[in-house]
């Protein structure tokens, strides 16, 4: 089954004018593309109001945006390590790295055959 590109210029709405479910002869499936169709409207609707919806929200939220500006937060350190707590942890860090020994290679674990 091949399936044409929809043109922008017509509507989903247009679109499903043009099924015609009495040309199908089985009763359940004719039905059952009815339902469908009609679910399809339902949904269409749906999505057009949840699209007006979120647009109304994105203006706001920039009009928002707009009228409150940047908030003016400022850092309580300037910069780098000027806090001395922080100036004292790293240091000691760096000497806790240079006390480690150098030649601390993992020992080798021996594997007993089971029996």
């Amino acid at each position: 089954m091949t399936q044409k590109i929809i043109e922008s210029d017509k509507s989903i709405s247009d679109l499903l004018q043009t099924i015609e479910p009495k040309g199908i002869a089985d009763e359940s499936m004719r039905h059952t593309v009815e339902v469908l169709l009609n679910l399809i409207e339902q949904l269409e609707l749906k999505v057009k109001g949840l699209e007006l919806e979120n647009q109304r929200l994105k203006d706001e939220n920039n009009r928002l945006k707009v009228e409150l500006g940047q908030p003016d937060i400022k850092a309580k350190n300037k910069k780098g390590f000027e806090n001395k707590h922080s100036m004292a942890y790293a240091t000691l860090r760096y000497q806790n790295k240079k006390e480690k020994p150098q030649n601390s290679t993992p020992r080798a674990v021996k594997i007993k055959p089971l029996k």
